[in-house]
């Protein structure tokens, strides 16, 4: 791996080895998604604790401050919405060129296998893997399964993964499930876990959190289960505990609740 790989890889996992992403990249698909109509604002207090922002490129050039950011990764498949007939019909809608422009430490699209358009979309991540691996920026694929919920067990996500990883994916982002040590340990690059919709419950997130690292992810990707919470800035501390201090659930909860009562 040459150096400029590993240096960008270096900005958003950190020297533990761990993560947290936070993507407010959403309104690709759904538009002004609940509590990130105004992106600028949600994430101002939220980034000290972030690791890095998974964000499109019009988000990030109108309300991502330039000189008081974090590492980005960004956001360059598109082309459906949720009220099109099928989201996983996406393309590549940014460039490498548009990538080092706007000094991404990483750029990351969604496949959706197991869809009518998974050859599509696949190929979609083998074209930005040939691009980017020759300006030595890192790709993230993230295991999409549009409104398919249900599509989200260890066997299907293992071959989510280890496709991804295959064709050259650095990391993967996706969905915890039961048995999440399988598809992590099948998977030879690095994992982390995707939010989904938020949790009914501030314990469930807390809880799936932990146990996908105690099973081998090495962070997390989760939007609406922080900046949708109530308390944002303490349930991105509970998380952050998580990830980068090995606190367990309840452990985080603490963390949760005692920032909670602080003004």
């Amino acid at each position: 791996m040459d150096w400029g790989m590993k240096n960008r890889l270096s900005q958003i996992i950190k020297p533990d080895g761990k993560c947290l992403f936070m993507p407010i990249d959403h309104g690709y698909f759904l538009g002004p998604t609940s509590k990130l109509e105004k992106p600028g604002e949600t994430i101002k207090p939220l980034l000290p604790y972030s690791d890095a922002l998974f964000v499109t490129r019009g988000v990030l050039r109108s309300c991502v401050p330039p000189d008081n950011s974090i590492p980005i990764i960004l956001r360059v498949s598109g082309g459906t919405s949720v009220i099109g007939k099928d989201l996983a019909n996406e393309g590549i809608t940014t460039s490498i060129k548009e990538a080092i422009r706007l000094n991404a430490s990483a750029v990351g699209l969604s496949v959706f296998i197991g869809s009518e358009y998974e050859r599509q979309t696949l190929l979609n991540l083998s074209t930005l893997v040939n691009e980017a691996e020759e300006y030595g920026i890192p790709v993230m694929a993230v295991t999409a399964v549009g409104k398919e919920l249900e599509k989200r067990d260890a066997r299907y996500l293992s071959l989510c993964c280890r496709i991804a990883a295959e064709l050259g994916a650095k990391v993967v982002k996706t969905y915890w499930c039961e048995n999440f040590d399988k598809v992590v340990n099948s998977c030879p690059v690095p994992v982390v876990i995707a939010g989904g919709p938020k949790t009914e419950t501030d314990m469930e997130v807390l809880e799936f959190v932990a146990d996908g690292m105690q099973k081998g992810a090495i962070g997390v990707n989760l939007g609406r289960n922080i900046w949708q919470n109530a308390h944002p800035v303490p349930m991105i501390k509970a998380i952050r505990a998580i990830i980068h201090e090995n606190a367990s659930a309840k452990e985080a909860n603490k963390i949760f609740e005692r920032e909670k009562k602080k003004k």
